[in-house]
C-alpha cells in the first residue's frame, strides 16, 4: 500500500466516531411551566417525573426540563412561556393552574401542550373538546368547580352550628369565577350566610382572616389555588390561631394537623401530565390525546382536630370518608 493511500484510509477511520456524533439524535428539551413555585410543589415535580419515566424519559439521561416558576404571580406566566418558545422546546408542560395552559398557548400555536386545569378546559378556551382536542394542546383537569359545593355541603354537615360559612378564593385564579358561582348557588340553596373573602398575596390571606374572624365565621372552606398550596403553612397556622374549622381541596394543599380535604391528589395528575409529555416526545399528537378527568374524589377527616375543635363528626361523614386519622 503506497504511502499516502495509507493515511487517507487513516484519516477516513479517525472522521468516522466524529460522523457518527453528529448523527446521534439531540436530546428533547421540555419546557416546564407553573405558576407556583418549586419549594412546595418540589412533591409533584417528583410525581411528573415518574410519569415520564413510563414513556422511558429520565431527566438528565435523555431528556431536558427547562423549569420556569411564577411562584403566584400569574402576572409573570406569558412572559416566562414566551421565553419557553424561544428556547426553544419540543414540549411545554403547562402545570400550577390554568393560567399555565392559557399563557402557553397565546405564546405557541405549534409546539404540543400538556395543561393541568381545575376548570373546564373548553370553556377556559384550552381545548375544543374534551374527548379529541382540537389544536395544540391536551392535559388533565379536576373540574375543580364542581367540586365546591360537595365542599360546601360537607362543611354544613361536619359544622351544623356555623350561621356563617366563608370561603377563602384567589381572585387572580382563572378558575375562580366558576368556583365562585357553584359555592354562592350551593349557599343560596340552603339559605346558609356566605363570605367571600378574596386574597391574592401573602398579606391579603392575613387580611382575609382577620376579617373571618371580625364577622364571627363558624367554618372556612379553602378554594383551589397554587398560591394557596404554596402557603399551606401560613394558612394553617392562621385556621389553628384562630380554631377554625377548615376544609382542604386535596392532600397536597392540606396543612399538617387539617381538619379534612375532599378532591383529588394533585400528584397523581401531575404524574398523568408527565406520561402524556412521554407520549408527545415519542410521536403522539395533542389533537389524538383525550383530555383526562379526574374520577376519583377522597375524602380525609382527623378525628384528633375535630376534637381540638370541639366537633362531633357525624356517623355519615365517617362512612364516607377514605381516610380517617385517629
Amino acid at each position: 500500500m503506497k504511502r499516502r493511500e495509507f493515511i487517507t484510509l487513516l484519516g477516513g477511520a479517525a472522521a468516522w466516531p466524529i460522523t457518527a456524533r453528529a448523527q446521534q439524535p439531540a436530546i428533547p428539551v421540555i419546557g416546564f411551566l407553573s405558576g407556583a413555585s418549586l419549594k412546595t410543589f418540589g412533591p409533584m415535580v417528583a410525581a411528573f417525573h415518574r410519569g415520564l419515566k413510563e414513556t422511558g424519559y429520565v431527566e438528565g439521561q435523555n431528556v431536558t426540563i427547562e423549569y420556569r416558576w411564577a411562584e403566584g404571580q400569574y402576572n409573570q406566566l406569558p412572559s416566562l412561556a414566551a421565553d419557553l418558545v424561544r428556547r426553544p422546546v419540543a414540549v411545554i408542560a403547562a402545570t400550577g393552574g390554568p393560567a399555565s395552559g392559557l399563557a402557553a398557548k397565546a405564546a405557541t400555536p405549534s409546539i404540543p401542550i400538556v395543561f393541568l386545569s381545575g376548570s373546564d378546559p373548553v370553556n377556559a378556551g384550552l381545548v375544543g373538546n374534551l374527548a379529541r382536542p382540537e389544536g395544540n394542546a391536551t392535559g388533565v383537569t379536576f373540574f375543580a368547580d364542581t367540586l365546591m359545593a360537595k365542599r360546601f355541603e360537607l362543611m354544613r354537615e361536619l359544622v351544623p352550628n356555623a350561621t356563617a360559612i366563608a370561603v377563602l378564593i384567589n381572585p387572580m385564579n382563572v378558575d375562580a369565577p366558576g368556583q365562585l358561582r357553584e359555592v354562592q348557588a350551593a349557599a343560596r340553596a340552603a339559605r346558609q350566610e356566605l363570605f367571600v373573602l378574596n386574597a391574592s398575596t401573602p398579606s391579603e390571606i392575613d387580611a382575609a382572616f382577620a376579617v373571618l374572624v371580625k364577622q364571627a365565621v363558624g367554618a372556612l372552606i379553602v378554594a383551589g389555588d397554587p398560591m394557596f398550596v404554596s402557603r399551606r403553612e401560613q394558612i394553617g397556622s392562621l385556621v389553628a390561631s384562630y380554631a377554625i374549622p377548615a376544609m382542604y381541596n386535596s392532600p397536597e394543599s392540606t396543612p399538617p394537623d387539617a381538619l379534612v380535604w375532599y378532591g383529588p391528589s394533585l400528584a397523581d395528575a401531575y404524574r398523568q401530565a408527565g406520561i402524556y409529555t412521554g407520549k408527545i416526545l415519542t410521536g403522539a399528537k395533542p389533537a389524538d390525546l383525550p383530555v383526562l378527568r379526574a374520577t376519583r374524589f377522597k375524602l380525609m377527616i382527623n378525628l384528633k382536630a375535630a376534637k381540638t375543635l370541639g366537633l362531633e363528626v357525624p356517623t355519615s361523614i365517617l362512612l364516607r370518608a377514605d381516610e380517617v386519622i385517629e
